[in-house]
Parts: structure tokens; sequence; C-alpha cells
């Protein structure tokens, strides 16, 4: 799986491709060795690892191409780098990206002895502005969840249970779709979200989720699954698991039959539950372990957006604040 696109700024090349035509892939173990380390001590999702793989191999590529056989290179060979992401017009996003990911591989490298300092500790990148995050209203929420719920066939019902637990529980699109269906206890009203992960945790859900989420798993997952065995709660129409990209197409096509005009993602519903919580009876300490945050700064950015948009209003399948 490739890694994110930029879809700010110049479309991502493949990994070592050049304005003459492309220089030939060089295997550089390292890379793969950091892959693994990131996956399997720092717990990073197989999204992410293939995102710093896919920029530490263009990284790597680059270094092919001015001579270096190893990783112990000057600083300027590492700016040199991103002064040539520059000169192809990659977003700032991209470049600091990149960057990151060769930073985190020298750090490595460092600690692993491969190298005896690290060229890229005093190099600084583009300064990216972080956008403020897209919400829907209530209101809004409503609509596109009566339009999942519109539909009695078995992927009607499997779209209104993703639906549901996303808005109400703030889950991340690849963790909707890697859940197991033993990750779903529906006498404790909790979900147990990135299993094998540094972001694993047990969010609570409220009776609209359970009540979508049952009428899926008892009348329409197995209509789904046929004659094949696979433990993933979500299934496409083949009986495999759904991909990120078929969740993305059915938010689109949902929020169409629900006339919203703006632009709506699976991101879009992780934002809008953080912003309707905070607005309703959430705390900032609340939603940051729900939405699996590492520091509250990240999540104090909702608490602008709940007083915007319409943001009042009950929350959808969500469940209430307990009392401890």
């Amino acid at each position: 799986m490739t890694g994110p696109q930029d879809t700010t700024g110049a479309t991502e090349r493949p990994a070592g491709s050049t304005a003459a035509g492309g220089a030939a892939r060089e295997r550089r173990p390292d890379i793969e060795r950091f892959l693994d380390y990131l996956q399997e001590t720092r717990g990073l999702s197989r999204n992410t690892t293939a995102a710093y793989g896919n920029d530490l191999r263009q990284y790597g590529e680059y270094l092919g191409e001015q001579g270096a056989t190893g990783w112990e290179v000057p600083a300027t060979t590492v700016s040199g780098f991103l002064e040539m992401l520059i000169s192809r017009e990659y977003a700032a996003s991209s470049q600091a990206r990149k960057l990151a990911a060769v930073k985190a591989m020298y750090r490595y490298l460092v600690e692993e002895g491969v190298v005896g300092s690290d060229p890229s500790k005093d190099i600084g990148g583009a300064r990216v502005t972080k956008k403020r995050p897209n919400i829907i209203s209530v209101s809004e929420a409503d609509r596109l969840l009566a339009a999942a719920a519109s539909s009695s066939t078995p992927e009607g019902y499997r779209n209104s249970a993703m639906l549901e637990l996303l808005y109400g529980t703030g889950m991340r699109v690849s963790e909707i779709v890697a859940l197991e269906t033993i990750d779903i206890d529906i006498d404790r009203l909790t979900v147990n979200c990135g299993r094998g992960t540094n972001r694993e945790r047990s969010i609570p859900f409220g009776p609209r989720v359970v009540q979508a989420l049952g009428s899926y798993m008892r009348d329409a997952r197995e209509k789904l699954l046929g004659v094949r065995t696979e433990t993933a709660l979500f299934l496409n129409h083949r009986g495999r698991r759904l991909t990120r990209q078929g969740f993305w197409l059915i938010i689109k096509g949902h929020a169409r039959t629900a006339e919203i005009e703006s632009t709506i993602t699976p991101h879009t519903l992780r934002h809008s539950f953080a912003a309707h919580r905070l607005r309703n009876d959430g705390t900032i300490p609340e939603v940051q372990s729900v939405l699996g945050h590492a520091s509250p700064v990240t999540t104090q950015i909702y608490l602008e957006l709940a007083c915007e948009k319409g943001a009042t209003g009950a929350l959808p399948g969500a469940q209430s604040r307990s009392s401890d």
C-alpha cells in the first residue's frame, strides 16, 4: 500500500524518480529494519510505516544519485535532498513529512551504531501551517446518519453501523476497518480500538451504536460473509474486509443523498465527534483519551470549533460521560 497522497502541491512521484527518467532502485536493508522497528517496537500502523518507507526509499535513491553508498553523509547532502524537493514543487507538508522520516531514520541509525553522528539534526524544513479541522453541524450529522439507515439491504445495515460507530466514538477510519468481531463488546458497550498498536484503547458507545451494530451483526453480516471464513467486523459484498477507500466512497454517497454540500470524509466525522462532544458534556482529558491523542494540545483545537457551525444539540450515537 502506498503512503498518503498530497493533493496540495505537486503530484507525488514514485520513490527514486528523476527528471532525467529515473534512477535504478537501490536496496538499503537498513530501511527495512527501521520499518520493522517502527511497526513492532513503536507500534505504528501499517499505513504510517508504509509512508515512512516510501519517503526513505526516495531519500536512499537520492543518496545513490549523489554517489553515497552508505548513510554517512555531510549535512549538506541532507539539505540538498530538501532543496531537491523544493525545486520539484513538493508541498510544504510533503517536505516536512519526508524530512521528518529522514530525521527519524538517522536517530535510529545513531542508536544502532550504524552512523557516528546525525547529519540531519540541524536541518530545518518548511513551516507547515496547521489546518483547522473541518466539521459538520449536528443537524448535518443527523441527516447523514439517517441517509445511511434508510436502506434495509445487508450493505445498508453495514453502512449504518459503520457511520454510527465512527460518529459515536471518533475512531479513525483505519481503526474502523481494522476491527475484528471480537473487538465489539455489546454487553459492556465498548469497542476495543487499535489492537496491537500504541494507540490501543477501549471506547464506550451509546444506544444508537448498539442498535445499529446489533442489526448489522444479527441480520446482515452473515449474508455478506456467505460461505467464507473472515474475522473482520465490516465486510464488502465479496465477504472480505472492507477497505478505507471503500469506506470513503460509502460516506461520499450518503453525504450526496443527505444533500450535504460541504466535503465529508471519514476524518470529518472524527473531528465532528470531538467538537460536538466538547460542546455538550465532554472534557479535554476525556476526548483526548477517546481519540487517542498523545497530547491535550492536539485536542484543544476542538474547543474553538465546538462553538461554531451549529455544534449544539444532542450528540447522535454517543455515550454520555460517566460520573467517575
